[in-house]
Formats: C-alpha cells, structure tokens, sequence
C-alpha cells in the first residue's frame, strides 16, 4: 500500500477549478452588481491573470496563497479573541458553514 501525505499548502485544484471558483463568486457578486462593481472588476482581473499564466506557475503562486491564508485566519482569529472571549467551537462552526 502506497503511503501518501497530506500537504495542505500544496494546491492540488487544476486551472479549471480555480476559474470555476471565480466564476461561482462572480455569479454571487452579480445578484447586486451595483453594490458589488468593484469586486466584480478586481474578480475578472484576477480571472484573467488566471487564464494567461501557465500550470506551473500557477500552482507556485496559489502554493503561496493558500499558506498565506492559513496564516492571515489564524491571525485574525487570534486578534479577534485578544480583546473578548472567544468560544471557538461557534468560530469553527462558522468557517464549516462558510463551505
């Protein structure tokens, strides 16, 4: 049996499935598009730089954004508790009903 290991740091969606998440955002933003202009201007920027840069460095950059956003959450948790209690179990359940 072939051990494999768990790096969740390492981006293992393809180019379509990172255009595919776009798309499901820009799709949400679009139900208010007045509110939501910008974002949906910063969104097909980033969609379109998606769409122009190759596998490989696509998969170095995203590497690099997903590492980052596990810092920036667990940072912001922290800041976020620092003042008030926080009752994490509610904190978790709110990043699982993101989803």
């Amino acid at each position: 049996m072939k051990k494999t290991t768990f790096e969740p740091d390492k981006l293992a969606l393809t180019k379509k499935d990172i255009l595919e998440f776009c798309d499901r955002v820009l799709e949400k933003w679009s139900r208010n598009p007045s509110k939501n202009t910008s974002k949906i201007l910063a969104m097909n920027a980033v969609k379109t730089s998606i769409v122009w840069t190759d596998e490989e460095s696509l998969k170095a950059i995203w590497d690099e954004i997903i590492s980052w956003t596990f810092e920036l959450l667990y940072e912001n948790a922290l800041a976020q508790g620092k003042d008030n209690e926080v009752n994490w179990s509610s904190v978790m359940k709110k990043i699982k009903n993101k989803k």
